[in-house]
């Protein structure tokens, strides 16, 4: 190795779930890391999720039961390690004469309530001319099964992995992108660029290709080989609507292509409808959603719901590319949600792990089995599993007791308005207590850009959680961007620049 060059025992190509919590298990096992992402944390397929950690009741009628067991199983064990960004939710399954029998729909539930999961409580059956859950629904919906999943804030999911990474001693580097790698025999040399370091040379001895819908790209420019997984590049969309219904349980329905479309209360006024699953050709950068989905999305829920949706009613869209395992299946959405490991590692030439496939709820499980083929390579990996028991950062807490830290908050924090408590509780769990500490009244927060967000609260996502743009704040780690104005977006955005140049200038 060139003299000065740094080493690392692994580096991990992609910011997403799966590279951030491969990051924090290695770290966590004393291997020394370094992450590299060509853009924001989260900004490509894990920030464009349903948002829920879930079983995937629909993969049952695929026969999936090993992944279905094992992503409830991880449903549980989410919940208890990150009970500030992750919590439960019911779900209504409305019957559909025209459609799966119901002794069908009665037989999945019994294998998804008892296939794994003991935390939550199990399915029932409504009569929904009697349950508040039929009042938004069209009257000859009549039956209904309701069961338990958990949604994630899925951006900050990510985040608080790398968060936690980084105080075990990983490098995280953002909007840091690889141009070029070289295979030697007992490392890799990687040529990064980025905005704030120009050009540098990072050496590891282990390569994890962890870049989601762009695995197989970076898999042929790695080994200049066809990639050993066939990946197939599937669309999901979704469209966010004024709010549909008043309680807070969700709807999953089925619809006549055997897709399943979920309704889904968002950020206390909204609706949140997805997803739709197409094969996608194309940079995954640049996908949307196309008004075919979106008018897809309309027709699927109107079908069900009193009030008729139209794209007109959609006030937000976003869609996100899964890069699956290619299994051969006919559809995208019978497409394997399963993930594949695969590692390259010929005799006198370093390792290169790639990730294939994965879905957010089992990515934990996906990180330990990707230490686990590492063993032989990389000296850490032989150290025991550990983060199926250590709480995500902020989530020191019972898995019951998000009400009762809001509570603690603001009667330490007497200042704080209700909502601003219970949402900083939502972000950040018992690290607010870091982001307020030394605060004594609200002229202590500084400036307001905008819906309780203070400068106080921006300098923190700066400083420790790599954000730099008003879209990495509002977007990723917030939704808050539902309710900016343009305006005060741009003073944010503002905001933020004075500050990196501020702190460039004194690191200078």
């Amino acid at each position: 190795m060139a003299q000065g060059t740094p080493a690392y025992d692994l580096a991990i190509i992609g910011g997403g779930v799966n590279g951030c919590g491969i990051a924090r298990d290695a770290a966590g096992r004393g291997a020394s890391v370094v992450l590299l992402e060509q853009a924001d944390l989260a900004s490509g397929t894990s920030s464009a999720s349903t948002k829920l950690i879930h079983g995937g009741l629909r993969y049952l009628e695929h026969y999936e039961f090993r992944l279905v067991r094992e992503a409830l199983r991880e449903r549980d064990v989410l919940w208890r390690l990150a009970p500030h960004i992750i919590w439960p939710m019911r779900f209504v399954l409305p019957h559909h004469r025209a459609l799966r029998p119901r002794w069908f729909l009665r037989i999945g539930l019994f294998l998804y309530d008892h296939l794994g999961g003991s935390l939550l409580p199990r399915s029932r059956g409504l009569d929904l001319s009697a349950d508040a859950a039929g009042v938004p629904l069209k009257p000859t919906f009549r039956h209904a099964f309701e069961y338990s999943d958990c949604w994630v804030e899925d951006a900050r999911l990510v985040v608080l992995n790398a968060r936690d990474a980084a105080d075990r001693g990983a490098e995280i580097r953002t909007r840091a992108r690889v141009v070029d790698a070289a295979r030697g025999a007992d490392h890799w040399r990687l040529t990064v660029e980025s905005a704030r370091h120009g050009r540098q040379q990072v050496a590891a001895r282990t390569l994890v290709n962890a870049a989601g819908p762009w695995a197989g790209t970076v898999h042929r420019q790695m080994t200049h080989s066809q990639t050993p997984a066939p990946v197939r590049l599937v669309q999901g969309s979704h469209i966010v609507v004024p709010r549909l219904f008043e309680h807070e349980r969700c709807y999953i329905f089925q619809n006549a292509d055997a897709r399943i479309v979920f309704a889904i209360p968002f950020e206390r006024d909204f609706t949140l409808i997805g997803t739709t699953d197409r094969d996608y050709e194309g940079d995954p950068a640049a996908v949307a959603a196309s008004p075919e989905e979106i008018a897809y999305l309309c027709a699927a829920v109107s079908e069900y719901f009193r009030k008729t949706i139209t794209p007109a009613d959609v006030v937000l869209s976003y869609s996100g590319v899964r890069p699956l395992y290619d299994d051969g299946a006919s559809k995208a959405q019978e497409a394997t949600r399963d993930y594949v490991l695969h590692l390259d590692a010929p005799s006198g030439a370093a390792p290169l792990l790639s990730v294939f496939g994965g879905k957010i709820t089992t990515y934990r499980r996906l990180a330990e089995l990707a230490l686990g083929q590492l063993k032989g390579f990389l000296p850490a990996a032989e150290r025991p599993a550990w983060t199926g028991t250590a709480p995500l950062p902020g989530g020191d807490f019972p898995h019951n007791g998000y009400d009762e830290l809001v509570a603690e908050t603001q009667r330490a924090h007497p200042y704080l308005a209700p909502a601003h408590a219970a949402r900083l509780v939502r972000a950040y769990g018992t690290r607010a207590a870091r982001l307020l500490d030394g605060i004594r009244a609200a002229a202590d927060l500084g400036q307001v850009f905008g819906h309780d967000l203070t400068e106080r609260e921006v300098t923190y996502l700066m400083t420790q959680e790599w954000a730099e743009t008003a879209d990495d704040v509002l977007w990723r780690r917030s939704k808050l961007a539902l309710r900016f104005t343009p305006a005060q977006k741009s003073a944010l955005d503002q905001f933020m620049q004075d500050g990196a140049q501020r702190a460039a200038s004194s690191a200078a």
